[in-house]
């Protein structure tokens, strides 16, 4: 499995926001107040998770006094780490189409609430989503100085 590039992450957002422009053009009027509840969940996702990768680092590089990470449990925390940082891009894409749409009303009390209310998803959005990368870097395996010495020895035979 290759890491998860920013890049990647940013074109999510990038056309997640697009296509909530876009479909707020003809829908916003219909739609119910933005709902401020997925805000607190995005923020204990992503404590979470940034938890769980300062956790796991300390479990991989074997320090004293912890149990070494099992194999499949870290096999299953880069899969949490992957999906978290794609979940964080679209979830930041949209409330930032939102946002984007909404800026030019912000003199109306709905379209601002509803804009502050985006905006603040799109912060915990990108918390969630830096976390995730995070968890995902802290899943690798540290290199041996006496691995990559040995290695090199062999590929020069």
């Amino acid at each position: 499995m290759r890491p998860t590039r920013t890049s990647t992450l940013v074109i999510v957002a990038v056309i997640c926001a697009v296509a909530s422009w876009l479909l707020l053009r003809g829908f916003y009027e219909r739609l119910p107040l933005l709902p401020w509840t997925g805000v607190p969940a995005l923020l204990v996702t992503a404590l979470a998770e940034a938890w769980t990768g300062r956790d796991l680092r300390a479990r991989i590089a074997g320090r004293r006094g912890l149990k070494p990470a099992q194999p499949l449990f870290v096999s299953r925390m880069v899969a949490l780490a992957k999906a978290s940082s794609l979940a964080g891009a679209v979830i930041g894409g949209l409330a930032l189409g939102f946002v984007v749409y909404l800026s030019g009303s912000l003199n109306d009390t709905v379209p601002r609430q509803d804009a502050v209310t985006a905006a603040v998803t799109f912060a915990a959005a990108v918390m969630l989503a830096c976390a995730a990368m995070y968890l995902e870097y802290c899943c690798r395996v540290p290199s041996a100085p006496d691995r990559d010495q040995s290695d090199e020895r062999a590929g020069t035979r």
